[in-house]
């Protein structure tokens, strides 16, 4: 591209100075043809109307042109901290890290790229890595496993309330690894299960990294994409191989997402294959070919009422605790936490909580969401961004119905019609129903 197109392009945005598009093209622009003072200036300005993730890769590359390593890094985290799977972005992201001699970070990122698209292998970085130390960039097949380890940093101090739930979990699996000699006095294994079942977006998942951070315990979280194949017998085996990951890893907190989809009742099932994956889970839960002493399973369901009878019984899931929506301290301190890095002033947290009741988490994020967008609104007329406050937080939680209320629409039925055992006794009491 010459000079003529960048004139055409500063041209156009003169008369339309807050066009995303066409200031995203400048930049890119600017970047194609390594003007990098001036991609910096663009990307910057961009960066104030859009957070989208390719902005922010932009502004990366622009930094490490620049030699601007440390920040081209911090700019990396934020897009992978979003879950990005685009392989390159996690090259660019090694390359800045070996520049600040971070070699064993640089080594992790080259190879979760190669993880997620083995074409991209760089030869230059790959051969600086190994030089360093002795790093092969195909040399992980045997720890591919081991993506799903994790060491959380959190425990129960970073979450708010549930109270409840945080005592449920300490009766059935922090007590028991403190004192592991009184559990073996009475002949009682360390481990067994506990189903967290509840609303989506009520922080189950939080709960359950937050649990194996309490007990300094490693982390293996799965959902369904990670079991199920669509070759027979395959689901099983990914199922097994992912028990022994925490047996070989004990003490290991193994959480397990919409786990009603991999324990539906089998009553419901026409097909064989859904069966053997159910008797499977039911043999790694009982432990027959291997101990589960140390592991500690959680799983988690928006449906407990679809998951077969057989995963409630003693030694298996033979906890199962609600996490109701967050109490009105536990909503003010998720909106501070949120709010914390976004432009706010005078927010009144404790009265806009009051007026979210029964929003979730998710909920809580929507509404900020829906807040911004109605800042962004104003900001576009004059380039300036306006802070959030409290009344637009309040207009977004009129736009948005909390989620919740469907789900206990329908719990509220199985809690009154199907609870002979008393199971959903929780939901009743939240809704403050008296059978």
């Amino acid at each position: 591209m010459d000079n003529s197109t960048l004139d055409g392009l500063r041209e156009a945005l003169k008369l339309s100075p807050n066009n995303i598009p066409l200031k995203q093209l400048l930049a890119e622009t600017l970047l194609g043809m390594n003007l990098l003072e001036e991609a910096e200036v663009e990307y910057s300005s961009l960066l104030s109307l859009s957070n989208e993730p390719k902005v922010k890769v932009g502004l990366a590359k622009v930094f490490y042109g620049l030699g601007k390593f440390s920040a081209c890094n911090v700019v990396l985290e934020e897009v992978i901290e979003l879950g990005t799977t685009d392989a390159s972005i996690y090259v660019l992201y090694a390359k800045g890290l070996l520049k600040e001699g971070a070699f064993i970070r640089a080594s992790e990122a080259y190879k979760k790229a190669l993880m997620l698209n083995p074409s991209m292998a760089d030869e230059d970085l790959d051969s600086q890595l190994r030089q360093k130390e002795g790093f092969d960039a195909f040399d992980f097949e045997d720890d591919v496993d081991d993506r799903f380890l994790q060491k959380p940093k959190i425990n129960f101090k970073d979450v708010g309330g549930m109270e409840a739930v945080k005592k449920e979990i300490e009766l059935k699996i922090i007590k028991p690894l403190l004192h592991p000699e009184l559990y073996k006095a009475y002949g009682k294994k360390i481990g067994g299960g506990i189903l967290l079942y509840g609303p989506p977006g009520c922080g189950k998942t939080y709960m359950a990294k937050a649990t194996a951070g309490q007990v300094n315990a490693k982390f293996i979280s799965v959902g369904l994409n990670d079991i199920l194949d669509m070759w027979i017998g395959n689901s099983e085996k990914n199922l097994h191989e992912i028990f022994e990951l925490a047996r070989q890893n004990a003490p290991c907190v193994l959480f397990i997402d919409e786990i009603d989809a991999l324990g539906a009742s089998r009553a419901d099932m026409k097909q064989s294959s859904g069966r053997h994956l159910i008797n499977q889970f039911l043999q790694e839960l009982d432990g027959l070919d291997a101990s589960n002493d140390g592991v500690l399973i959680m799983g988690a369901t928006n449906t407990p009422w679809n998951l077969d009878p057989a995963f409630r019984r003693p030694g298996r899931f033979d906890r199962i605790v609600f996490v109701p929506p967050p109490d009105e301290a536990t909503r003010e301190s998720i909106l501070k936490l949120k709010l914390l890095s976004k432009p706010a002033r005078d927010i009144d947290y404790t009265g806009v909580a009051k007026k979210i009741e029964n929003f979730s988490g998710a909920d809580i994020d929507a509404i900020i969401d829906i807040a911004i967008e109605l800042k962004l609104e104003s900001s576009f007329e004059d380039g300036i961004p306006k802070p959030i406050e409290t009344k637009d937080l309040l207009a977004a939680s009129k736009k948005h119905k909390a989620s919740t209320q469907e789900w206990f629409s329908t719990a509220k039925n199985f809690a009154l019609f199907a609870n002979d055992s008393g199971l959903y006794d929780d939901i009743l009491s939240y809704l403050k129903i008296k059978k």
